[in-house]
C-alpha cells in the first residue's frame, strides 16, 4: 500500500512538472538563439501551420524523460542504460535538423544505424521472439539477431517521423501503442516497468496539451526519434517479458508505424522515387485531402488525426481477443496489410481526379 502510495505520488507530481516544463519551453521556444527551433517552412509537403511554431516539442520532451529517468532511479535503484543511452542519442540526431544544421537523410540514416549498433553491442538487448519458426532459429544467431533487431527498429523510429505532420496524428498513436503495453505488463505483473511506460504517456499528453488541436508547439525530428525510439524499445521488452503474448500482436499495434514506412519505402521505389526522401502520397495525406474539402484545411488537421487514428483503434483493439494465439494473430496482422492497401489504393484514385 505504502509502495503504490509513493509511485502515485510520483506520478502526480511528475504530471505537473512536465506540464510546466512544456509550458515554458511553448512560450519561449521562439527566443532560443534567435528563433532558430521556429518552424518557418510554410512550402514542404507536410506543411499546414501559418505563422512560425517552435519545434521545442523533443526538447520539453527530453528534459521531462530524463527527470523522470531520476526520480526513477531514486524510487526503484534502477538505471535503464538501453534507455537513456539511446533515446538521448536519437534525440541528438533529430535536433541537428531542428536547429537547421543540415544532414542529409542517408547521412542521418547512417548516424541512427551507428547509435544502434553501439547499444546492441554495449548493452545485450535482442528481440527473443517472432512467432515465425525459421525466424526464431535465426534469432540464435547473433548477427542475424542484430540486423533483425536494427531493421524493426528503424521502421519504427522512421515510421514515428514520417507520420509526424498533423496535430495530434503522432502523439496520440503513441499514446494508444503505450496504453496497450502498459496494460500489457500491468496485467504480467511487471509494476515498474508499467510505471516507466506510464511517465511516457504523461509526457505525451502534456505534450498533446500544446499541440491539439491547434498547435503552439510541435515535436520537431528530435521528439518523433525520441518517441519512436522509447516506443520501439517498449515493444521489444514488452514482447520479451510477455512470452504468452503472440510477437505478432506486438507486431499489430506497431503497425501504423512500421507499414506506412514500409509500403512507402517501396511505392517510391516503384515510381522511380527517392526512398528517403519526403513526398505528399502518404495515406494521412490523402485522408487530409478528403477530409479538408468537408471541414477546411484548419479543422481538418486535426480532424485527420482523429479519425485516423480512430480507425486504427478499431482494427487494433480486436487483436486482444486472440492476443495469445500465435495463428489467428498473424492472420490478423496480414489481414490489416490488405486493408490499408485497399484503403489506400481507394483514396488515391479519388485524390488524383
Amino acid at each position: 500500500m505504502e509502495s503504490n502510495q509513493i509511485e502515485l505520488s510520483f506520478l502526480s507530481i511528475f504530471t505537473l512538472v512536465t506540464f510546466f516544463i512544456f509550458l515554458i519551453i511553448s512560450k519561449y521556444s521562439y527566443k532560443i538563439k534567435k528563433g532558430i527551433l521556429l518552424d518557418q517552412d510554410f512550402l514542404k509537403p507536410q506543411a499546414f501551420h501559418k505563422a512560425a511554431i517552435g519545434r521545442a516539442g523533443g526538447l520539453a520532451g527530453i528534459i521531462s524523460l530524463n527527470i523522470f529517468f531520476i526520480i526513477y532511479y531514486l524510487i526503484y535503484s534502477k538505471i535503464l542504460f538501453e534507455y537513456l543511452f539511446l533515446c538521448n542519442l536519437m534525440f541528438i540526431v533529430g535536433f541537428l535538423d531542428d536547429l537547421k544544421i543540415k544532414i542529409s537523410p542517408s547521412k542521418r540514416l547512417a548516424l541512427m544505424i551507428i547509435f544502434l549498433f553501439a547499444l546492441i553491442y554495449s548493452i545485450p538487448i535482442k528481440i527473443l521472439n517472432i512467432d515465425i519458426p525459421f525466424i526464431n532459429i535465426l534469432l540464435n544467431n547473433e548477427i542475424f539477431s542484430s540486423l533483425f533487431f536494427l531493421f524493426c527498429f528503424l521502421f519504427i523510429i522512421n515510421g514515428a517521423n514520417l507520420i509526424d505532420g498533423f496535430n495530434g496524428l503522432l502523439s496520440i498513436n503513441l499514446i494508444i501503442i503505450n496504453s496497450i503495453l502498459s496494460y500489457v505488463n500491468l496485467n504480467s505483473g511487471n509494476i515498474e516497468f508499467t510505471i516507466f511506460i506510464i511517465g511516457q504517456i504523461i509526457i505525451l499528453l502534456s505534450f498533446l496539451l500544446f499541440n491539439f488541436p491547434k498547435a503552439k508547439i510541435f515535436l520537431g525530428d528530435s521528439g518523433a526519434y525520441l518517441f519512436g525510439s522509447l516506443t520501439a524499445l517498449n515493444a521489444i521488452i514488452t514482447n520479451n517479458l510477455n512470452p504468452n503474448y503472440s510477437s505478432f500482436f506486438f507486431c499489430i499495434i506497431l503497425f501504423y508505424l512500421f507499414f506506412e514506412v514500409f509500403f512507402s519505402f517501396f511505392r517510391k521505389i516503384i515510381q522511380k522515387k527517392s526512398p528517403i526522401h519526403p513526398d505528399n502520397k502518404h495515406l494521412h495525406m490523402l485522408t487530409f485531402k478528403k477530409i479538408s474539402l468537408i471541414f477546411g484545411k484548419d479543422k481538418g488537421n486535426y480532424i485527420n488525426s482523429i479519425i485516423i487514428n480512430f480507425i486504427y483503434l478499431l482494427l487494433v483493439l480486436p487483436a486482444f481477443l486472440f492476443a495469445k494465439d500465435p495463428m489467428i494473430s498473424r492472420y490478423w496482422f496480414f489481414s490489416l496489410i490488405i486493408i490499408y492497401l485497399v484503403i489506400y489504393l481507394r483514396l488515391y484514385r479519388l485524390t488524383k481526379n
